[in-house]
């Protein structure tokens, strides 16, 4: 014999209802979620071939997140039918599961369950993560080559800091170096050496034959002689005092 009174359940079967005929309303409204629609028709154009790549991506995400809306919904769909059949059977409000009672507080929060409380099919929160996460982990991923002392080359940070540099909308107040002069400064690891390893490197120069050694007087020349880094080089500098 069903637990629930005969006006608990009309109640319940109202609120069912009227769930069934919201989300049908709904789909009938908005075209599934706009997903009836064509890229060609939301943007009103024969062709996305010479948008900017931007203005696709937004497209993509909304049709993104309309195919969720519109999943999230017909599951609900799905469970509304489904809570209505077990209501004819006269099997409504017992765990298929235990077939224990489910109190009538729960099944108005929600009415749609077929579970009491114990048995509810994973009721914790999922640990599992995306596969892309074990791929970008650590930053930058598989790109990241820094934890590894035997490599050198170019990799997926030294891409980013590239792109960084040419300007971000952190400002000085978000800056790795708390410290900064100018905008130049702030993207990560601003003073990294690129494309060589001792300063030195970068002003000294030869011939093809390594030989007719010269100085690049740079900026990296001057800083390299003003914190004292090394003797006076080949060509000192007469017009600067370093002593």
């Amino acid at each position: 014999m069903n637990h629930l009174t005969e006006q608990q359940i009309r109640e319940l079967n109202l609120q069912l209802l009227e769930e069934k005929l919201d989300l049908e309303r709904h789909f009938d409204s908005n075209d599934n979620f706009g997903l009836s629609n064509s890229f060609i028709d939301s943007t009103g154009e024969l062709s996305m071939y010479d948008n900017h790549p931007g203005d696709i991506a937004s497209e993509i995400y909304e049709r993104e997140k309309d195919i969720s809306l519109q999943e999230h919904a017909s599951f609900h769909l799905t469970q509304v039918n489904e809570a209505l059949k077990h209501m004819e059977q006269g099997d409504y409000g017992t765990c298929i599961f235990c077939q224990a009672p489910i109190s009538f507080e729960r099944l108005q929060a929600i009415p749609t369950t077929l579970y009491c409380k114990e048995h509810v099919p994973d009721p914790e929160e999922s640990e599992r993560r995306p596969v892309e996460e074990s791929f970008l982990h650590p930053p930058f991923g598989r790109t990241s080559m820094d934890e590894h002392d035997n490599e050198t080359e170019f990799d997926g940070e030294d891409a980013w800091q590239i792109v960084e540099s040419w300007g971000t909308s952190n400002t000085p107040a978000f800056a790795e170096d708390r410290n900064v002069e100018n905008y130049n400064e702030m993207y990560i690891e601003a003073d990294e050496h690129e494309g060589y390893v001792e300063s030195f490197e970068s002003f000294v120069a030869t011939d093809l034959y390594g030989e007719h050694v010269t100085i690049v007087r740079s900026k990296a020349y001057r800083d390299y002689m003003h914190n004292g880094e090394g003797d006076p080089l080949l060509e000192p500098d007469t017009n600067d005092d370093y002593s």
